[in-house]
Parts: C-alpha cells; structure tokens; sequence
C-alpha cells in the first residue's frame, strides 16, 4: 500500500493510532497547526510514522525520512530552479528577481558558474588565516557583553559573529553594516511557505533597498580594483579562468545571497547550540570538563536544531520516491529537521548528546547544492559557542525566549542571557 493512500480497514487501528493517522494525512504546510512554529517535531514524528511521504493539499509532497531526503538531494533528475514556483508567490517583482538569480535556486551551468567563483574564501587555507580573527572578535563581543552583566544571545552575540565575518569578507564598510540583518531577515522570511501581503511587500523593500546599497558599492570597488584587497566581492567582480564574468545584477543578487546565508545559518547553530546546552545543563557540563568534544558537538546542535529545516525540488522527470511514484514538474518539500530525527538513522533522535558518531545530519544538504560556508558556520560556531560556555561558567537563561517565528529557518528572535 502506498504511504499517501488510506488505510483500507482503518478500525482496526487503536483510537490514538487513529486520530494520529488523520492527523499526519491532514497536513498542510500553508496551514500550520498551532503549536507548529514552536515545536515541529511532534507534527514531523507524526508524519514520518503515517505518512513519511506527504501529499499535500496543492499537490506537492513533503518528505519526512532520512533515507528519502538523502535520495532526493543525491538525484541528478531533481532541479533547484524556482522560477515556476516563485512566479506566483512573488509576482514579478524585486523577490522574485533576487532569488531566482542567486546561486541557491538555480542548477547547472549557472550555479557551477557562480559557485566555483564563490570556493576560493573557503579552502581549508583561506579558514586557518581567518580563526584567530573570529576568535578575536569573539573576545570582543564577550568583553562588551560582560561589562554589561547580560546580553542578548542572538542579538549581541549569535548574529554578531557572523554578520562582521561575512561583511569583512566581502569588504563592507563597517559604517554601512547596521541595515544588513533587517534586510536579510525580511528577504529569508519571504521564503517561508505561506506569507501575509504585509511580508510580500517588506521583502520586496528590502531586496529593492539592499539592491541600491549593493549596486553603488560594487561601481566604487570597480573603480578601485587594483587598490583594494583580494576580498570576496572583488574576485567575483574579477572572475576567474575562463567562466564568464557574472553582470551586475547577478553580483549584486549573488552578494545578497552570500550575507544572507552567510548569517541566518550560523546565528541560528549558535543560538539553538547555547539554548540547547541551557537546557541540558548535564551536556553543558560535559563540554566543560572535555572541550574537546566542541566538533561532535557542533555536529549535534546542527542535527538536533537543524538551522534550515525545510529545502525544495522539482522533478525533473518522472520517478518514485519512497515508493510514490512522481511525475516531472512535482514540487518537493523536503523536511530537513524531520529527516535529521529520524530513529531509523539516530537512536534516540530526541535525546541531545555531544558525543554522538556517527552524525551524518543534513543539516547543510547534499549534493552538489550542500552549504559553500559549512565549514566556515562550522568554525564560527566551535568558536563562539565553546569560548562562551568557558567564560561564564554560571551561564542562564534570564528572560523569556522568543522564537523566530519561521518553519524554514528555525532559530530565536530573543533569548536573553546572564551569568
């Protein structure tokens, strides 16, 4: 029996089981359940045990298993290009012009175009030069934060790393840096599966407004190319071998994506890393007393809070999922926080534990199209999680946290802290 069709005798199914069942069959990524944004996971066990592949009401499935998300990502026939999907949900304004030119929602030949442009920052050599600068800087933010007596984790500290890291790594002038998360968080928000005018509108304005921003640093770094530093946004102005340079358009929109991603993913592993530690003081204890442990750690925090919890694909010829067969042009949800708690792949899936080998999490995705910046979100997050726990050895929480209030990206708002 396929997994999207209804139990023939449903009976015979224990009442729970049964209520359960309707549940996960009901499932409606537009129409969230109450409760969702704040804890997911119950809905995503739900769905993984009766419907791990998921037809939603407007035809598209959602996957929940480990071992189809990995096959998903892994098929050469799925595409990443959104341009159908976006169309409708964006219009054809500044949003839609942002994300269906940005490397992430593209395939090849432009995404191997832009990404091999985009690798040279990321080289294990390229990493070492910069950890004794992220370790700086994390020096800084905690003595501010100290002289304080408490701090905003994400605010002051989880979204402060990585913002400087990735404006410094593409030349930003440190007086232009205050705008740059408000636009990102309104252009990610858009993203999320279903959105209210009010946010269509506030990413089509922040996109529009970064765009400008964008446009006018690049003619001044243009000008001034032989000067400057061999920073990431000038050798994407250079180019390199013989791949065609990209146009203005396509490096603004790509720089766009960059300090996007390079902050939502890594503000969010420090945040869930930290809270997470909270609120298992005996694993806090643990990475204490062994600081060794910080990379399974990390590890840990990315499979037990995934940054990015859902990814997208479209068929791109027909095929069968999980035994479902598909027809080319099926749009895919894929569910990476379901998949990264999945007990077939992690025993005890819900049980947070720093010493966990293996991890194979998805967590940054796979494939072709996995995360250009792990490692760098990687060592940031060992950094500044690690030197935090170590500085305030009575670290708490002491306010009530707020959630970001997103499905896709799923991380705090607030969450205050002192020691």
């Amino acid at each position: 029996m396929s997994p999207t069709q209804p139990d023939p005798n449903p009976r015979a199914a224990p009442p729970a089981d049964a209520a359960e069942r309707a549940a996960a069959l009901a499932f409606d990524p537009l129409n969230l359940p109450p409760g969702f944004l704040e804890n997911p996971f119950p809905t995503y066990h739900l769905l993984r045990r009766h419907d791990p592949v998921h037809r939603c009401p407007d035809g598209s499935y959602f996957l929940t298993r480990f071992a189809d998300v990995t096959a998903v990502y892994r098929d050469r026939r799925m595409r990443s290009d959104k341009t159908v999907e976006f169309r409708p949900k964006f219009g054809g304004g500044a949003l839609f012009r942002h994300h269906t030119t940005s490397l992430v929602f593209n395939d090849p030949p432009y995404h191997t175009r832009v990404r091999n442009l985009l690798i040279a920052p990321f080289t294990p050599r390229a990493l070492r030069a910069m950890e004794p600068v992220i370790a700086d800087l994390v020096e800084r933010l905690l003595d501010a934060a100290e002289a304080r007596g408490g701090m905003d984790l994400i605010a002051d500290f989880a979204a402060a790393v990585p913002v400087e890291v990735i404006c410094n790594m593409l030349g930003v002038p440190r007086a232009d840096r205050g705008p740059l998360r408000d636009y990102s968080l309104r252009i990610l928000g858009a993203l999320e599966p279903a959105i209210s005018a009010e946010q269509l509108a506030a990413g089509n304005r922040a996109v529009e407004q970064f765009s400008a921003y964008l446009d006018g640093l690049i003619v001044e770094r243009r000008r001034n190319l032989s000067d400057v530093p061999s920073d990431v946004l000038s050798a994407l102005i250079r180019g390199g071998g013989e791949a065609e340079p990209l146009t203005q358009e396509e490096l603004i929109q790509n720089c766009i994506f960059l300090l996007n991603a390079g902050h939502e993913t890594t503000t969010n592993l420090i945040g869930n890393g930290v809270a997470a530690l909270i609120g298992h003081p005996g694993q806090m204890t643990l990475l204490r007393s062994r600081p060794e442990l910080i990379e399974s750690a990390v590890e840990e925090f990315l499979r037990f809070e995934s940054s990015n919890q859902l990814g997208n694909r479209l068929v791109g010829a027909a095929l069968e999922i999980g035994g479902v067969a598909m027809a080319e042009g099926t749009q895919i949800t894929l569910c990476i926080g379901a998949a990264n708690r999945d007990p077939a792949q992690f025993p005890d899936p819900d049980r947070l534990d720093i010493e966990r080998r293996p991890n194979p999490h998805l967590a940054f995705g796979a494939g072709i199209h996995a995360c250009a910046g792990m490692t760098l979100a990687r060592l940031e997050g060992r950094i500044a999680i690690l030197r935090l726990i170590q500085r305030f050895p009575n670290l708490h929480r002491s306010g009530t946290p707020e959630r970001g209030g997103r499905a896709r990206f799923r991380g705090y708002a607030a969450y205050p802290v002192s020691w």
